[in-house]
Order: structure tokens, then C-alpha cells, then sequence
């Protein structure tokens, strides 16, 4: 079992009878939507789910799990998703599937967030992985040449025949290579301001619970 699969198997984990649950996005996540499927056709289990994005949907349709959309339910008790980077105070890079609009909507209506990742994924400070902003395509090169004179480093993401990338929203994404974010609450506030800007991947102050896997086993961190 690979560390991936070890931390979504836990994950399931959390998820109680008559809950609401946001269902992430990513190839930890899949696992995680695996595993929550087999507990629906084992245990008397009763739910319903919501998702960060058209793929996700996809597969908890295919794999049985019942879904419902955003705006039909009320609350969401827990959302469990993956993560690009966590620093060490648990603030986080998301966006790296290209999922980031949706994941943020839903963790913003989530009593509990729970993130799920390899030990890889937790740093000291983050930014070396690519900091990814949503954008509209309409004054996207301006935004483009924006960033650039701000020394962020921007790159528009593509798909793998070389095209732009398109969220489920028909967005662009911008991948900005900081090596280092020093301050990524001044950094979020000044990136979704910027006229253009959808969301960007900065996810602050957002989750409770981190699942780590490791060689060693799977580690449950309280982070708030």
C-alpha cells in the first residue's frame, strides 16, 4: 500500500453517519473516494457529498457514492482534500490539479477541513511549489505582464498537447514561481485584488486536521 492509499484509507475514516462531506480533489484524494465507497457497501452508512470538481464527481458517481450539488445542501459537516504544500503552521498551497475555485468554495462552507498528504508535502516556508492563480482569459497577458513587473515569476499552465489549461469554470491558471512566500496573508490579499483574479491558491487558516503518511506509518495532526 503506497502512502497515498494509506492516508485516503484513513481519512474515510472520519466520516460519520448523516454527515455532509466535501469530497477533494487529486490522486490522494482519489483514495480517499475509494475508501469512503467501500464503507458505503460494508457499513449501514448514510450520507451525502459534495465535490471540488467535475472529475471528482465523475468517479464518486462511478464508484456509488450519493452525490448532491453545492447549493442543494445546507452546511458541510467535513471535506477531506489533498494539498500541494503545508507549512509548519498549517497554512497551505492548494491548486496544483487545477481544482482550486471549487476546493476553496467548499472548505469555506465546511465545519472541518481535514487535509490529507505524504510526508513530501510538509515544508518550513512555502513556495517551492508553484503558486497557482485562477484568472479569466479576457486581459489575461495584461495580468501576465502585471506579474512579471512584480518579479512573481508567472507561467501559464498547459495541458499535456501544449494548450492552456481550462478549470471546469473555463479559466486560465497562472502558476507563479516564488521559491519562497515570506508573508502569504499580505501575498493572498494583494493577488485577489488584482482585477482578473478569480481565486488564488493560498489556503489560509483553513484546516483542522492534517493526515500525514510516512514510511514509518500514518500521523493525525491537529492543526487547529
Amino acid at each position: 500500500m503506497n502512502l497515498k492509499e494509506m492516508v485516503g484509507n484513513k481519512s474515510a475514516e472520519f466520516v460519520e453517519d448523516g454527515m455532509t462531506v466535501g469530497l477533494g480533489t487529486g490522486s490522494t484524494a482519489w483514495y480517499m473516494v475509494e475508501a469512503l465507497a467501500k464503507r458505503l457497501k460494508n457499513e449501514d452508512l448514510h450520507i451525502q457529498c459534495v465535490t471540488t470538481s467535475n472529475k471528482t464527481y465523475a468517479h464518486a458517481i462511478e464508484v456509488g457514492i450519493p452525490m448532491k450539488e453545492l447549493d442543494e445542501v445546507g452546511t458541510i459537516d467535513l471535506t477531506i482534500d489533498g494539498a500541494d504544500e503545508i507549512d509548519k503552521n498549517f497554512q497551505g498551497i492548494k491548486g496544483g490539479g487545477g481544482a482550486l475555485l471549487y476546493e476553496k468554495i467548499v472548505a469555506s462552507y465546511s465545519k472541518r477541513v481535514v487535509w490529507i498528504v505524504d510526508e513530501s508535502k510538509m515544508v518550513d516556508t512555502l513556495g517551492a511549489f508553484p503558486l497557482p492563480v485562477e484568472v479569466i482569459p479576457f486581459g489575461a497577458d495584461h495580468l501576465f505582464t502585471l506579474l512579471e513587473q512584480k518579479n512573481y515569476h508567472p507561467e501559464f499552465r498547459k495541458n499535456t498537447e501544449g494548450e492552456l489549461f481550462l478549470t471546469d469554470q473555463k479559466n486560465w491558471i497562472i502558476d507563479l514561481h516564488l521559491e519562497k512566500i515570506a508573508d502569504p496573508h499580505t501575498l493572498a490579499a494583494e493577488l485577489i485584488a488584482l482585477p482578473g483574479v478569480v481565486e488564488q491558491g493560498l489556503f489560509l487558516e483553513m484546516v483542522a486536521t492534517v493526515i500525514v503518511g510516512s514510511e514509518s506509518g500514518v500521523q493525525v495532526i491537529d492543526a487547529r
